[in-house]
């Protein structure tokens, strides 16, 4: 007699009938399709930058679930999927949180699962017109969901939204201003779905008639993309100012604090008689609290007398009158200090705090997570520079959030800027993919907005959101001087806020309130007769 564990492989292969293995090696290849096309998407963002991909990157996903046998089969499409688009979108987080990264996909590809039923739901089986027409409403919203969710900063923050991948199309761009990212990310997958449902059609596989709602949705994208193209309310010009970011570029090793802030001393120096309204140096630029070393902010305020321009530093250090290490914007001027300081709100999870520290500290062991939590700030700050130029600092993936740059905008910042240090990821795709974050920042507030790093990218858009001058590469330790056109005005999307989200929310309340009103219409079953008993009995209890 063979032993069970010697050959346990072998057992099961003899166990399992040869139909059963079939299609376990089935639901294999599907997984790995399902990982594989939720993959997709992730193209459409820098490096790769193929935006127009974007606009078909669901389709697989979505014919994958709707052949989905059974709503289960659809949920783990939907899972195994969101992993994949997790782990692809954030797959530079790999060096530095390594198996913590995968960890973390799983997780949160959890959200798709609903969206991935939605689809099975609307789409699946005999498909209708009147199915595919809402379809094109749900769906979108669905979607919608997941990146609200995924947008809390405890969760990794709104990083890889599909609308962000149009961040160099004027039309989308456009868009953004009126509905934000939120709705530029809906209109995308409206026209994957409406994409979609005509595969299916052509295919033989829906009748005809499905093609009209989807064709019908098709143009109704196309024309409120026009619509928005011609009337929504563009930025009117207010004046000029004339701004220089400061790059040092990649400085490491021992005593690299002292050294970086070194080499943009003598990067700033160089700025001397630009006529300039503001100099920016980028995330962590200056690692010594200036109250506890008043001799480099009178280095930084020398620099600001000798540049005529105020100059905004980021602080990253341990403060001498809070306790905790903070990271803060802080603007310094001729005389030193002015007392205008912003301190980061929203900090990356690992990266800056790990969360649950007594819970998930052992992902210090395994990655580059934090060791020590940095301190929390308490509001956003809108700063007076120069001749009455109102700026708004955000640090680091704080420019991810359309929420903040939004609220900056209504409290009166002409400018918005972004300090940010990708050296950790310096050869990935996260420094392009950061910088293009400050387009559809400008473009949904109607500002300029400035990005400025340690190690590149280093971008400034204008208020439309079109790319002015040429950025600083990651490859750069050099300066740039950029002529920035201001601009008045309030987008739609600064006057009414998140509106996209409420309206997909109001959608999948209208579907929730549908579905339980069929619910209760429907016909309860007929109660079954008693159970027949035989003279015999029956193989469980014999004899009675």
């Amino acid at each position: 007699m063979e032993a069970v564990g010697d050959d346990r492989n072998g057992w099961r292969a003899r166990l399992t009938p040869p139909a059963g293995r079939e299609l376990l090696a089935s639901a294999r290849w599907r997984g790995a399709v399902a990982v594989l096309v939720g993959a997709l998407p992730a193209l459409a963002f820098p490096a790769p930058s193929l935006w127009w991909f974007a606009y078909v990157a669901l389709v697989p996903w979505i014919l994958l679930a709707r052949s989905a046998g059974t709503g289960r089969r659809a949920a783990l499409d939907g899972w195994l999927g969101g992993i994949g688009f997790m782990v692809a979108v954030h797959h530079w987080l790999l060096p530095s949180l390594h198996v913590f990264t995968l960890v973390i996909a799983a997780l949160l590809g959890l959200l798709w699962v609903p969206w991935a039923c939605l689809v099975r739901h609307f789409l699946g089986g005999a498909m209708s017109p009147g199915r595919t027409a809402a379809a094109l409403l749900v769906l979108p919203s669905g979607w919608l969901m997941v990146e609200l969710v995924r947008s809390w900063e405890g969760l990794g923050g709104p990083w890889g939204l599909l609308g962000s991948s149009q961040w160099q199309v004027d039309p989308a761009l456009r868009i953004a201003s009126v509905g934000g990212v939120w709705l530029v990310s809906a209109f995308i997958v409206a026209v994957n779905v409406g994409v979609a449902v005509l595969v299916v059609a052509q295919a033989g596989r829906a009748p005809g008639t499905t093609r009209i709602p989807a064709v019908a949705g098709l143009v109704t994208v196309a024309t409120v993309t026009t619509s928005a193209w011609a009337w929504a309310p563009r930025p009117e010009p207010a004046g000029r100012i004339r701004v220089a970011v400061v790059q040092p570029g990649v400085i490491d090793g021992a005593g690299s604090a002292d050294k970086r802030l070194a080499r943009e001393e003598a990067l700033t120096r160089s700025l001397a008689d630009r006529d300039l309204d503001l100099v920016v140096w980028g995330e962590s630029s200056v690692g010594h609290d200036l109250a506890q070393r008043p001799d480099v902010a009178r280095r930084i305020a020398a620099l600001s007398r000798e540049t005529g321009a105020d100059i905004l530093v980021n602080v990253d250090a341990r403060r001498s009158d809070q306790a905790g290490i903070f990271k803060s914007s802080v603007l310094v001027g001729p005389q030193g200090p002015t007392g205008d300081r912003y301190d980061k709100m929203r900090l990356v999870p690992f990266g800056e705090y790990v969360p649950a520290r007594s819970l998930l500290g052992w992902a210090t062991s395994v990655g580059k997570a934090a060791g020590e939590d940095r301190m929390r700030g308490e509001r956003p700050v809108v700063m007076n520079v120069g001749d009455g130029l109102k700026v708004g600092p955000l640090v680091c993936f704080e420019s991810a959030f359309p929420d903040m740059s939004r609220h900056l905008t209504r409290e009166g910042a002409q400018l918005l800027l972004a300090q940010s240090s990708t050296s950790t990821f310096q050869s990935s795709w996260a420094p392009e993919q950061h910088a293009s974050l400050a387009a559809v920042r400008a473009a949904e507030t109607g500002r300029p907005m400035v990005h400025a790093t340690l190690t590149g990218v280093s971008a400034v858009y204008g208020a439309d959101g079109e790319r002015l001058g040429t950025p600083l590469g990651t490859s750069a330790s050099a300066t740039a001087t950029y002529e920035i056109p201001l601009a008045k005005g309030v987008t739609p999307y600064v006057r009414f806020g998140d509106w996209p989200v409420h309206a997909a929310l109001a959608v999948l309340a209208a579907l929730c309130a549908t579905e339980g009103v069929r619910s209760l219409r429907r016909p309860a079953p007929e109660p079954r007769g008693p159970r027949a008993h035989t003279a015999h009995g029956s193989p469980a209890h014999p004899g009675h």
